[in-house]
């Protein structure tokens, strides 16, 4: 008997709801709890709303209908937010796939006589029925229940709505107001408790770059990922990039790849290797960008697509610079397989570089990703924020099947000192080094190849020349 207990327990599993919001199935281990109750707390501007609207707008996209009760907000307010993202909430509202309502009270009123939830329940229990919903939102209850003035009868308020939620069998997702320093308020702490599945968010400032982030504080019954992850709004919804999986998935190395410079091939007993990561490393001056813009042409003009991301240079700038060693970029992206996009990193945290990278991969679909220079990633915040960013953006690629090509400038002589300045050697398959050397009164460019993974390379340094025709390999030391 007992045997047979712990075989039933073993195949018991929560049933979820999929979210549908990208990112947040994988972090909750396939989605909110089915027919019990999520809660979302954080403060002002951290995205609750926007989660909520978009678990509704998910739903009515499978034809699943689902109500938004937002004491809060003003419906046309709701509709503009999902107007923004893209969501064309308003098709659905005629579809009766989705149904705001809101119980917003104005601040101005005086308020007389005792009230609580049951006319507004009564309310939506009435649009549960005529719309066969499944999904509902509890927008922001806390900011109605705080005009009853009594701690006690607003949580019992809330043990009442909980349990006629849980009755009625539906999938709800309560939002409430909190602070980073204390998940929920005095009043609301026993919510924690009550809820099966708690969620998180916060929004910080580091080093002027502000960042949102969601963490899984409790799910009963069930794993999930509980680390912090960074998040971002952007127009395709909340958009969630986590590394939760254990255990690697990368592709094997591939075929040789030429990298554009036949003596370099050579080198390098053949060149790249298909969905590998191949870093070149020198200081200013020695020719790093002349190297990945060779592979760059050279790829194109075969047929294969290359995204360039650029966070030191604009369109402009390279491509002047190329023509002086015979480089044409400008016909290779005419081809329609150079893809280039530049930003500062600067001007937005590592999510949204990370999001606008992992965006422009899905849509352009290329096999090679060149990035230069990952040294300018420190901008984005961090050493730490530059190998959050690298590292999540290489194991994608790698996953994927695409090969990277990144740059760095080392500030030290020795370039073997400083092979990428942020820790990812691990994940680096190739190391290209270059250096300038001075010797009777001229400088002089050398390469050499630090590593290169199941392949027998080069162990000497060589001279190498950036020549009208491109880069010449001359002789070694």
């Amino acid at each position: 008997m007992a045997e047979n207990r712990v075989d039933n327990c073993d195949k018991m599993q929560i049933d979820k709801e999929e979210t549908g919001i990208i990112g947040l199935d994988e972090v909750l281990n396939g989605g909110f709890p089915r027919s019990s109750l999520t809660l979302v707390c954080g403060g002002p501007g951290t995205g609750k709303t926007i989660i909520g609207l978009e678990f509704i707008i998910r739903g009515a996209e499978k034809n699943e209908p689902g109500i938004l009760l937002t004491f809060e907000e003003r419906e046309e307010d709701l509709r503009n937010y999902a107007c923004k993202l893209n969501w064309d909430i308003e098709k659905y509202e005629q579809e009766n796939l989705v149904s705001l309502i809101c119980a917003r009270i104005d601040p101005e009123a005086i308020l007389s006589g005792d009230f609580d939830l049951k006319a507004i329940f009564a309310i939506l229990e009435h649009k549960v029925k005529s719309l066969g919903a499944n999904r509902v939102v509890i927008d922001a209850p806390d900011v109605f229940l705080r005009l009853l003035d009594n701690i006690a009868r607003e949580r019992a308020e809330l043990h009442i709505l909980h349990d006629k939620l849980r009755d009625a069998g539906l999938t709800t997702l309560m939002t409430v107001k909190g602070d980073t320093d204390n998940i929920f308020s005095s009043h609301y702490e026993f919510l924690e408790y009550m809820a099966d599945c708690v969620i998180q968010l916060d929004q910080r400032v580091y080093e002027q770059v502000s960042t949102r982030r969601l963490r899984v504080v409790k799910y009963r019954g069930s794993s999930c990922s509980r680390n912090e992850y960074p998040f971002s709004i952007t127009d395709r919804g909340v958009w969630i990039i986590p590394v939760t999986r254990a255990n690697l998935q990368h592709h094997a190395f591939g075929e040789s790849i030429s990298t554009g410079i036949s003596d370099l091939d050579e080198l390098l007993d053949g060149g790249y290797r298909r969905n590998s990561c191949t870093l070149i490393s020198g200081s200013s001056g020695t020719g790093k960008t002349t190297f990945v813009c060779s592979f760059a042409v050279s790829a194109a003009a075969k047929g294969e697509k290359i995204l360039y991301l650029d966070f030191e240079e604009s369109w402009e700038s390279l491509t002047s610079c190329m023509v002086s060693p015979g480089i044409d970029l400008k016909k290779a992206k005419k081809t329609g397989n150079l893809y280039f996009q530049s930003s500062m990193p600067e001007s937005q945290g590592i999510e949204e570089h990370l999001i606008r990278a992992f965006r422009k991969i899905e849509e352009f679909k290329p096999k090679y990703l060149i990035v230069d220079a990952i040294s300018a990633c420190r901008r984005m915040g961090s050493s730490h924020a530059a190998f959050d960013y690298l590292l999540r953006l290489i194991n994608h690629c790698k996953t994927i099947g695409i090969t990277s090509l990144l740059t760095n400038l080392t500030d030290t002589k020795d370039a073997r000192d400083e092979i990428t300045g942020i820790d990812l050697s691990s994940v680096i398959d190739t190391v290209i080094l270059l250096r300038n050397l001075e010797s009777e009164g001229r400088f002089t460019r050398e390469i050499g190849i630090l590593k290169s993974r199941g392949r027998k390379h080069s162990e000497s340094i060589h001279q190498f020349k950036i020549t009208d025709a491109g880069i010449q390999i001359i002789g070694e030391e």
